[in-house]
């Protein structure tokens, strides 16, 4: 279930330009890359982490589709 903390994160998605999005997009796929390696080297603390950031990634993905649908 969606709280308010993420629904008001996923608002502020919807404001940000195509760049912006780029550019928050490129920095989570290699947060991701780089947990995923440290996962793979020995166990994360919290590899909840990782469901957190590919949803992220979701999210960021969707808005940028909706912005290209837009156009």
């Amino acid at each position: 279930m969606a709280d308010k903390k993420s629904k008001t994160a996923t608002q502020e998605k919807g404001n940000l330009s195509a760049t912006e999005l780029k550019n928050e997009l490129r920095n989570a796929l290699a947060k991701r890359a780089k947990l995923e390696f440290q996962h793979n080297v020995a166990p994360l603390k919290n590899p909840m982490e990782l469901r957190h950031l590919r949803r992220e990634i979701a999210r960021l993905k969707t808005e940028m589709s909706r912005k290209e649908a837009a156009k």
